[in-house]
């Protein structure tokens, strides 16, 4: 299984229905075993999608820094100290969370196979729905951890909600398509044999690189736009044929 900016565009919500019918054979007609005869009812797996676009509210800048150094430990103590320098200009503002990202050091060698350098980098990782405040704070820490990456999304609370809304839509025409094959097959009425739910949404695109080297360049607050999620709930199940005089409970 998907803030700052406004968005006025309504859900755009889709279904796509598909069925799939197994007919297991007729009970023979001198057959009185009722257990038997409700085996051989036909059945049918039938699917149904609801999707929706909504717009992405949560941002994650990724600020990196690289250094190199002679030693494994220089190496170390440079990248430590501009974490945690960066790291408490960072917190304490309001609707910005501030977490490590990645952290790595790893040695250079030349042409013999000696090391010659070292070098290090490290990562801090500012989430936020807040688009502008994010923006400026990424700015204020420019000059010791550039901009290196820029993901959107949407957000738990958000994706619950529409998530909610799409299991609506998607019963609702699994109900209407059984409905439908039902009285079509020339059946009374059907019951719902097994049921599964599922929900996925379309990964966020990063931000192209060329454009987070500008914003990394100019060190000023650089607008902020998410662009739009497709989150899709689906629901697929089987059903069991009845026919006429039969109740939905056999």
């Amino acid at each position: 299984m998907t803030h700052h900016v406004s968005f006025r565009t309504p859900l755009i919500a889709g279904l796509v229905l598909g069925v799939t019918l197994a007919l297991a054979p007729l009970a023979q007609a001198h057959s009185h075993d009722p257990a038997q005869s409700r085996q051989d009812r036909p059945q049918a797996t039938l699917s149904a999608q609801a999707s929706a676009e909504v717009p992405q509210d949560t941002v994650q800048v990724t600020l990196a820094a690289e250094v190199s150094g002679a030693s494994q430990s220089q190496v170390s103590d440079q990248l430590n100290s501009r974490l945690d320098e960066v790291m408490k200009q960072a917190k304490g503002h309001d609707g910005i969370q501030a977490r490590s990202g990645s952290y790595r050091i790893w040695p250079m060698t030349d042409r013999d196979g000696r090391i010659s350098e070292w070098r290090g980098h490290a990562e801090i990782l500012l989430d936020s729905q807040d688009f502008p405040a994010a923006s400026k704070l990424a700015a204020q820490l420019a000059d010791r951890m550039p901009i290196a990456g820029m993901a959107f999304s949407v957000s738990r609370e958000r994706q619950a909600a529409e998530e909610q809304k799409l299991l609506q839509q998607a019963v609702k025409a699994f109900q209407d398509r059984a409905q439908a094959l039902t009285q079509a097959l020339g059946f009374s009425a059907y019951r719902l044999h097994q049921v599964d739910l599922g929900g996925a949404g379309e990964a966020p695109a990063p931000m192209p690189r060329m454009m987070m080297s500008a914003m990394a360049a100019d060190k000023v607050a650089a607008p902020i736009e998410g662009g739009r999620q497709t989150l899709s709930v689906s629901v697929q199940g089987t059903i069991v044929l009845l026919p006429a005089g039969t109740a939905t409970g056999q």
